[in-house]
């Protein structure tokens, strides 16, 4: 079903209309053989709290934005190859439920969706894409991912030192390498994640010594102090962002080149 939306009218419209919506903003999604998947809004967990994302399944890319105006207008649109993406199933906890994990090299995060159908659907979509992708390159998936971070709210206190109680004053940061929040003495040193970033980024002192002394480090790759001034939000940026009114039925994914049988909808 995939392979014949490829050259679609249909398809072509709903790339251009994505296109749209993110506006100058939003990078050119337009190329030959690309399909647009399926489309929908997803929770994400994000910094400070869990927030509502419009996210576009392509049969090589995962999108997504920040929503202004539903169904009309996004920003902050991050793209994430399917090749180096792996998803891991959560149990439900408390109010979050029907979640995964979206791990690539770069970034890893939670999301949620509104019924336990949607996510299976979700998952079963995204999964047969990256099988089908990484069968026509013929390339491996990808072993080395990004930490998933500890939102704020579940850190009071550093989670390295367990001393420092976080205030206006001593601000949370974040451990490229692991996650944790952790204050600011305990994330002074900085360390080149190339996944990451192309330059040396901030990591817990447990993590550097690890990185140190592993065989990675040398003088080009690592930097001894971090800026006190970098927050934990500096990769981030769409936790920022406040989003539009939602409709009632935004959270109802569309899937148009069902990959996985009859479990799509049709639109």
């Amino acid at each position: 079903m995939v392979d014949r939306l490829v050259n679609s009218e249909a398809n072509a419209r709903r790339i251009a209309l994505v296109e749209s919506c993110f506006g100058g903003a939003g990078q050119p999604l337009q190329v030959p053989g690309r399909v647009l998947v399926g489309e929908g809004v997803l929770t994400k967990s994000c910094r400070k709290k869990p927030k509502p994302r419009q996210f576009f399944l392509f049969n090589d890319l995962l999108v997504y934005g920040n929503i202004i105006i539903n169904k009309k207008k996004y920003n902050k649109q991050h793209i994430i190859p399917l090749e180096e993406v792996k998803l891991k199933s959560l149990e439900d906890e408390g109010q979050f439920k029907n979640g995964w994990l979206i791990c690539t090299r770069g970034k890893s995060f939670a999301v949620y969706a509104a019924t336990a159908t949607e996510k299976q659907e979700w998952m079963a979509h995204i999964n047969k894409c990256i099988e089908d992708l990484l069968k026509k390159s013929g390339k491996k998936a990808a072993v080395d991912h990004a930490a998933v971070w500890v939102p704020d709210g579940e850190a009071n206190q550093c989670m390295h030192c367990k001393k420092t109680q976080f205030s206006l004053v001593n601000r949370r940061h974040h451990c490229r390498k692991c996650g944790t929040v952790v204050c600011a003495p305990c994330s002074s040193k900085r360390f080149l994640l190339p996944a990451q970033s192309s330059k040396p980024i901030r990591v817990c002192t447990s993590c550097f010594d690890e990185l140190s002394t592993s065989g990675s480090g040398s003088s080009s790759n690592m930097s001894k102090e971090a800026k006190v001034t970098d927050s934990s939000g500096e990769e981030d940026t769409d936790d920022e962002e406040t989003n539009g009114d939602l409709e009632e039925d935004s959270n109802r994914p569309s899937f148009y080149g069902s990959p996985v049988g009859e479990t799509a909808t049709a639109s």
